[in-house]
């Protein structure tokens, strides 16, 4: 839903839009793209409508949803949440000493570097 918050777009030019992003490490499948497409669109985060090609086919035209938005909103707020978190938790564990604990509570053993 990102991407069509960005801008409505066609299947195949979001499916080329995701291969973009440095975040996915495989290949882009387009049959999951356009299933999750047709999900969002059932769900009411999507709309979809045909628009003619000059020299090919119709295609749907994908934009996103008031509902999509608010979504996505959403999850963006927890997703910022946890980042929280996590960066706390880096914080703490850049403040451990040298030996971490591995072998039970409270007991540090040496580094084996």
């Amino acid at each position: 839903m990102f991407l069509l918050c960005q801008k409505p777009a066609h299947g195949y030019e979001l499916i080329q839009r995701l291969s973009s992003l440095a975040f996915l490490d495989a290949e882009v499948d387009p049959a999951t793209v356009y299933r999750n497409l047709r999900r969002m669109e059932q769900d009411g985060l999507v709309s979809s409508r045909w628009e003619a090609g000059g020299s090919g086919p119709a295609r749907r035209l994908y934009t996103v949803t008031a509902g999509g938005r608010a979504i996505l909103k959403d999850w963006m707020a927890a997703l910022a949440h946890e980042k929280t978190r996590l960066e706390k938790f880096i914080q703490e564990y850049a403040g451990l000493p040298e030996g971490v604990p591995e072998d039970g509570p409270g007991r540090i053993v040496e580094s084996r570097e």
